[in-house]
């Protein structure tokens, strides 16, 4: 089986990186493979210009580089994003990412018409998001529950995803990164497991 790996930090060196490197560890002692994605290193233009609302609008086809990213995301069977949390959410980058790649007509299909259509519900995605700060602030403010809704939900069940992890890494500026860095090895490990892992909102 193969995964894509989506990597969104600006540091190759960062726990992000480092994360996203276990989780492909983790994939190849299991027997599988993986394609790393690292949207800043690959200089993935954000820009969602007049091009892209032209396909979100049914007058034109994607530009190459998102076809590209399609291209990348049909060899794979899951995907993995790997990211630091801003602002309680997606970094920019991969919040554009999602917005350009996952378009009408190809992750889902929407109409006044036809209404929607999931395209996507043969894949499979991990979230492994990186926050500084601790659980007990997220579950306070009920900022866990806001990115559940807004991107487990409002992204990848409105297409069809099925999300088998949604993992927070709390504390990764004060902790001892080993437990984190273990747990997505672990993650990688047991992604094409018999029985999938069961979705959580923290792995330590």
């Amino acid at each position: 089986m193969h995964t894509l790996i989506v990597v969104a930090h600006p540091d190759s060196n960062s726990l992000t990186h480092n994360l996203a490197k276990q989780v492909a560890e983790g994939l190849k002692a299991a027997g599988h493979s993986s394609e790393l994605a690292d949207l800043h290193a690959e200089g993935f233009d954000q820009r969602y210009s007049l091009a892209d609302l032209n396909v979100h609008r049914h007058m034109a086809t994607p530009p190459a580089d998102v076809l590209a990213e399609q291209a990348r995301i049909e060899r794979a069977d899951s995907l993995v994003l790997v990211f630091p949390v801003y602002w309680w959410s997606l970094p920019g980058l991969l919040k554009s990412w999602v917005e350009r790649v996952f378009c009408n007509g190809w992750a889902f299909g929407y109409s006044l018409e036809g209404g929607l259509q999931k395209k996507l519900r043969h894949l499979q995605v991990h979230l492994i998001g990186v926050a500084a700060g601790d659980a007990g602030l997220f579950q306070r403010h009920g900022y866990d529950l806001a990115m559940k809704t807004q991107i487990d939900h409002g992204i990848f069940d409105y297409c069809g995803v099925s999300v088998l992890g949604s993992h927070l890494m709390f504390e990764s500026e004060s902790r001892d990164p080993a437990p984190h860095l273990e747990a997505a090895r672990s993650v990688g490990q047991a992604m094409f497991a018999t029985v999938p892992a069961q979705q959580t909102a923290e792995v330590v």
